[in-house]
């Protein structure tokens, strides 16, 4: 009660002081590239149930029609505002709209989507799946350049699975086994400074 309380209450005010900033984004996305401001993908969430993730298109219109779904290196689906937006973070913002309707937390596993959430382990998948997915976890931290990393590979989508999906899982499954009020607010606090470091 108390996290959701917390994600409420923080995400309510963080959209409202946020609201220039986020309007500022939108104008330049519509003024960078065709198509919408948000960019819209089913991910699963709490006990399996999936939902449409909100987040600031980066990509041109199409995008997953014409790669995988997972970006690599400098990856010619994201636009120039994308390119930054992605470095500093800012097109998870309109995760906040996610988090204040209770689909997501602020804090937990990265939501996945279904076809990588298919080869998640029967006990792995149950225990992850039993909280909130979040906008930041100790993981988004640890593979923060994830695209670089992947871009270095002959097979991205197969290292994608066979690498860092496992590793994922593994930060994931602790989180859910030591999760806590303190700690989630220690995530948060190391999610912004990484951002500030970029």
């Amino acid at each position: 009660m108390l996290k959701r309380c917390f994600d409420f209450a923080s995400c309510a005010i963080g959209l409202v002081l946020l609201s220039p900033l986020l309007l500022a984004i939108a104008a330049w996305i519509k003024l960078d590239s065709e198509g919408p401001v948000f960019f819209r993908q089913e991910r699963v969430g709490r006990f399996g149930r999936t939902f449409f993730i909100h987040k600031f298109r980066t990509m041109t219109v199409d995008a997953e029609a014409k790669g995988p779904q997972i970006t690599i290196g400098k990856d010619r689906r994201v636009t120039r505002a994308g390119h930054f937006l992605r470095k500093m973070k800012l097109d998870e913002l309109p995760q906040l709209i996610d988090v204040l309707y209770g689909k997501m937390s602020i804090v937990g596993p990265r939501p996945e989507v279904p076809r990588y959430i298919a080869l998640y382990p029967d006990e792995v998948r149950a225990k992850v799946l039993s909280v909130r997915p979040g906008v930041t976890d100790w993981a988004s931290i640890r593979f923060k350049d994830e695209n670089d990393i992947l871009a270095r590979s002959n097979s991205p989508e197969d290292a994608y699975v066979r690498e860092v999906l496992p590793i994922k899982q593994r930060y994931y499954v602790e989180y859910v086994d030591n999760n806590s009020f303190l700690g989630d607010l220690g995530i948060i606090f190391a999610t912004l400074g990484a951002i500030l470091k970029r």
